[in-house]
Parts: C-alpha cells; sequence; structure tokens
C-alpha cells in the first residue's frame, strides 16, 4: 500500500502522507515515494498548485529514528552523510517546484516533519498543530535545512532558542512569531481554498511572483527590481491587464 498518495484537479496537486499509524514518519521507502511524488508534480505541464498534508494525527513525525540510525555506530560518518542528504533530498524537492505549495499541518510536524512543512512556501496551522524542533532533546544536531528554515521564519535569536532548548511551537505561537501563515479550523480545506484561489492567475504570473519572492528573500535588491521589471513587462502583455485598461478608458 503507498504512503503517499497524489491527487490532481485541474493542475490544483494534493500529496497526502497516507501511513497514520506510523504518524507518517519518514523511512527510506516513504522518501522514495514522496520523492517520486513531487517528481510527477515538477514535471506535470498543468500544475497550477500544490499542497502537501498528512492523513491521521500527525501531520509528519519526522524520520524513522530506529531505520535511520540504528547501525549509525558501525558506519564511517562519510556513509552516513551521504544517506541523510538522500532523506533530505525527498522533502527538498519541493523547495525546486516553481509553483505554489502550501502545508496544511493538522497535527504534529517533528523533526524531519517540521522540515517538510518549512520545505513548502506557506504553512497553514490546524487547531492541534505543532512545530517541533526536537533535534537536541535526542542529542542530534539540527538538519534537513532546519537552522536555515527557522532563522529564516523566526530571526536568529528565536531560532538560536528553539533549536537549543529543543523547543516546540504551538499553532497559535507558530502563527504570531512568522512560522504560519494563519490558524484554520480545517487546514486542509483553508489550503484548497488559498489553492483554489492562487491557481486562477496565470501560470507565467504565478511563478514569477515566486520567483521575485525568492530572489527578494535573498536580500538582493536590484536582481529583485529587474527580474520585477522584466517580468512586469512581460504581464503586462497579458489579456486581463489589457481589460483593466480598456475599462480606464471607458
Amino acid at each position: 500500500m503507498s504512503r503517499v498518495v497524489l491527487s490532481d484537479s485541474d493542475g490544483r496537486w494534493t500529496l497526502t502522507l497516507t501511513d497514520p499509524d506510523r504518524r507518517n514518519c519518514l523511512d527510506d521507502v516513504t522518501c522514495r515515494e514522496l520523492g517520486e511524488a513531487i517528481d510527477t508534480v515538477a514535471s506535470a505541464e498543468d500544475a497550477r498548485t500544490l499542497v502537501v498534508a498528512g492523513e491521521g494525527k500527525a501531520f509528519c513525525a519526522g524520520a524513522d529514528l530506529p531505520a535511520l540510525f540504528g547501525d549509525a555506530s558501525e558506519r564511517a560518518v562519510g556513509e552516513l552523510r551521504r544517506h541523510l542528504h538522500s532523506v533530505y533530498d525527498s522533502f527538498l524537492r519541493l523547495r525546486r517546484l516553481d509553483i505554489p505549495t502550501i502545508a496544511a499541518v493538522q497535527g504534529a510536524a517533528v523533526g524531519a516533519g517540521l522540515n517538510l512543512a518549512m520545505a513548502c512556501d506557506v504553512r497553514i496551522a490546524g487547531p492541534h498543530a505543532s512545530f517541533a524542533a526536537t533535534f537536541s532533546r535526542i542529542g542530534l544536531h539540527p538538519g534537513g535545512g532546519c537552522t536555515w528554515f527557522l532563522v529564516d521564519a523566526l530571526g536568529r535569536q528565536r531560532a538560536m532558542a528553539l533549536l537549543l532548548d529543543g523547543g516546540t511551537l504551538d499553532g497559535e505561537a507558530a502563527v504570531a512569531q512568522g512560522l504560519a501563515l494563519e490558524l484554520a479550523e480545517d487546514p486542509l480545506a483553508r489550503a484548497q481554498e488559498m489553492a483554489d484561489r492562487w491557481a486562477g492567475h496565470d501560470p507565467a504570473l504565478a511563478r514569477d511572483i515566486k520567483a521575485a519572492v525568492g530572489l527578494a528573500a535573498g536580500g538582493d535588491f536590484d536582481a529583485t527590481l529587474e527580474f520585477e521589471a522584466w517580468a512586469q513587462a512581460s504581464s503586462a502583455t497579458g489579456p486581463k491587464i489589457r481589460e483593466v485598461v480598456e475599462r480606464f478608458r471607458k
């Protein structure tokens, strides 16, 4: 039985982790299916948006620790590092998608599960959502981009404290501190509502807005400005803006 299920409705894709009995944790099988599912979306020419969700009480409880680290003492550090990169790649492929991505976090997002949510552009938190960077509590350094994600979302000071404490943010705190966009009673329904709205844009416009935000987040004003000038000029040739201009002329 597949642990990752994809569905598509007119380019509005939903990826669901479907292993609730194991709290949707990531082992080699799930990582492989997750990476393949993201690749499927990446290759779909009509893809407009992607919502990532988890079935059951947990969004994703992180890595399957016995499977990932059970024989760590018997393996060379370099070999383990290569394996970790393959695990990271399974969810970090989300960052390479050029369409808007939304994580619908209904329950616990722990460790690598937190990274999975953070690899999406936007996070919607449910009433029982939690975002847990618990690495240090089990004597493990953060991985999978967690340090970068938390510094980006929370700032250096809050990220440092959360990582050293091995702390957890509930949904309300995650929204207040900028890690999640908003709280919703039904985060999947809310995420799909947003995806439906964003999918209504011209695909090139949505892709360019995402690209511009990425450039701006990198802190390069001049590069962002140049991209905006190109993208705005390109979008100015579209039918929607022409309709607006015509209305102003009347």
